[in-house]
Order: C-alpha cells, then sequence, then structure tokens
C-alpha cells in the first residue's frame, strides 16, 4: 500500500467553539509545509491514525480533527444528554474555520471521504478563499435522493438485510417514508434498550450494504462509537443534511459552478453504490477544474487498494505547488 508511514502528531489540543462543544484537532507533517485539512466521514465517525498517512509528511503540514460529538471531541454523542440542536453542518463549517484561523493557516488543500466529501464540496463552495485545491473520494452530496437511495433503494438489492432492517422499526412506524428520521426518532428515545437496539439495526445496515471487501465492520462493535454513530448519521440523513430547502436533488451539486478556480480530483470506486445515481461523474461534469479518477473493483473504501494509490497521488501532484 502506498500510504505514508505512520506518523505522530508533533501538536493537538481541543478547540472551544461555543455551544459547549471542544474539537479534538491534531498536527503531524512538516510544521512549514502546505496545510492539509483531513475529513472524516459518517457524520460522526471520527479521524484514525490512517489519516495522516494521505499526505506527505515532508511537504504537508497535516491537521486532523474530530468533528462535534465524535471521536475525542466533546461532548461526544453516545450521551443521551449531548444537545445534537448544535450539530449542523452549518455549526462545523464554521468549527473548520475557527480552527484555520487559530492555527493561523490562509488556505489549505482539503481532503475528504464519503461524509468528508460533502463537507469539502460546501466548505469549499462557501468559502473559496481557504480552499487551495480539494482531494475526494466515496463522493457523496448529501442529497435527498442519496439517503434515498441508501435507505429505500438498495432494498432492492439486499432484501434480506432490508427485510431486518424495517423489523427494527415499531409496526406503526411509516415504513415508506424518510427511514433515517424514524431511526432518529428510536436513537432519540429516553429508554436506553431502544436507543441501543435501533443504534444496532442502523449499523447492521450500513455493514450489509458494503458490496466489497472487507465486509467487517470492527468499529461497530464498540457501544459507544455505535451509538455516537448511528445517531448522528441518523439525525444529518433525517434533516436533508442540513443544507437546507431544495435538496432533494442536492444543493452542493447545484452550486457546482462555485467551486470553479478550485483544482480538483474525485477518486470513485466502480463498485460504489453510490454511483447508482451518477453523482461522481455528474459533479465531474459541472465542475471543470476536477478530474474523475475510477478505480476498478473497488468500493466505497478509501484505504482500497487502488483508491489509496490515486488518492495519494493527488496529493503528491498538489503538494508541490503552494
Amino acid at each position: 500500500m502506498p500510504l505514508y508511514p505512520e506518523i505522530e502528531p508533533y501538536d493537538h489540543g481541543l478547540l472551544d467553539v461555543g455551544d459547549s462543544n471542544r474539537l479534538y484537532w491534531e498536527v503531524c507533517g512538516n510544521p512549514h509545509g502546505k496545510p492539509a485539512l483531513m475529513l472524516h466521514g459518517g457524520p460522526g465517525s471520527g479521524c484514525t491514525p490512517g489519516h495522516r498517512r494521505y499526505c506527505d509528511p515532508a511537504r504537508y503540514r497535516i491537521v486532523v480533527l474530530d468533528q462535534r460529538g465524535c471521536g475525542r471531541s466533546t461532548p461526544h454523542a453516545s450521551a443521551y444528554d449531548t444537545d445534537m440542536r448544535v450539530n449542523t453542518t452549518a455549526h462545523v463549517l464554521a468549527d473548520l474555520e475557527l480552527l484555520r484561523r487559530h492555527l493561523g493557516i490562509e488556505r489549505w488543500l482539503v481532503w475528504g471521504a464519503s461524509w468528508g466529501a460533502v463537507l469539502a464540496l460546501r466548505y469549499a463552495q462557501t468559502r473559496p478563499g481557504a480552499v487551495s485545491e480539494l482531494v475526494l473520494t466515496g463522493i457523496a452530496t448529501g442529497s435527498n435522493a442519496e439517503v434515498a437511495l441508501l435507505t429505500h433503494g438498495l432494498g432492492r438489492i439486499f432484501p434480506d438485510a432490508f427485510a431486518r432492517f424495517l423489523a427494527a422499526l415499531p409496526e406503526h412506524a411509516d415504513r415508506t417514508g424518510n427511514l433515517a428520521a424514524a431511526f432518529n426518532r428510536l436513537i432519540e428515545s429516553p429508554d436506553p434498550a431502544v436507543r441501543e437496539r435501533a443504534a444496532r439495526a442502523w449499523t447492521d445496515w450500513e455493514t450489509a450494504i458494503i458490496p466489497a471487501p472487507p465486509r467487517s465492520v470492527a468499529r461497530y462493535e464498540d457501544p459507544a462509537f455505535r451509538m455516537a454513530f448511528a445517531r448522528t448519521v441518523t439525525h444529518y440523513f433525517g434533516n436533508d443534511h442540513f443544507l437546507g430547502a431544495g435538496n432533494d436533488e442536492g444543493v452542493v451539486l447545484r452550486d457546482a459552478p462555485l467551486l470553479r478556480g478550485i483544482p480538483g480530483t474525485l477518486v470513485q470506486g466502480s463498485l460504489d453504490l453510490g454511483n447508482l445515481l451518477g453523482t461522481p461523474w455528474r459533479l465531474h461534469r459541472a465542475w471543470p477544474d476536477s478530474e474523475l479518477v475510477i478505480v476498478d473493483q473497488a468500493g466505497h473504501n478509501a484505504a482500497a487498494p487502488g483508491v489509496v494509490d490515486a488518492l495519494v497521488a493527488a496529493t503528491d501532484r498538489y503538494g508541490t505547488g503552494d
């Protein structure tokens, strides 16, 4: 695998971003290098040591963070009393700007996977002067059509798993509407047993729809991770990703022309089921400064062979610039 060697941060901290939230951040690599911001997926997955390894540490000042409610940030979404009303796309975008200013960075390359790609795209659309390049994988735009595919649409491809997924909802629940919102209502229940069953059913479905190896997801066996992840994902999926009106086909895709002048690389596995909506191709066509790299036999996984090669090649190329 062409990932750079494991590396430890030379600086880290907790940034007070308001609303009683403190974000964990870390910086590694070259203190005088080109800044790069690494955005994890989910929403609610948290960062891992692997996020440090997609950029050359000799060339880059690599910034990694845990977004609100996950990882080492506080409060954690697994705690029932954590206020999710202050965990929205607008809040997280503002957090990124606070962190950029805190670290004294003018512009940075922004790397994102899955939800991190959605966040990176919206950040670049709303703060274009802060972004030098984008490197994205597991391409998504946070549209309601994408949520409908992941919840309802894939039920035709994985019917047994979908039946188990629906069976986790109460008999009176609307099984034709927004399933993420229905599961989020269960996860917000005051009954711990109801919350846990709903979180487990959600992560079981997430595991079932992985079309390419690895099919097991060990992190879902951690009760705190499972609860925080399922709570945060359903919170966002059930609320239009907090992108506002007109998100059925995608606010982010609609605003792709705002990315003009920002170079970008889109790396997509051919077996990523998000491809069924054509999102990577539609985004690429609407964003003339982007390149699209399709990796054969890879799914929705930034660590897959071929995907890693293309992502590292992109950061290497961009690392020779400013």
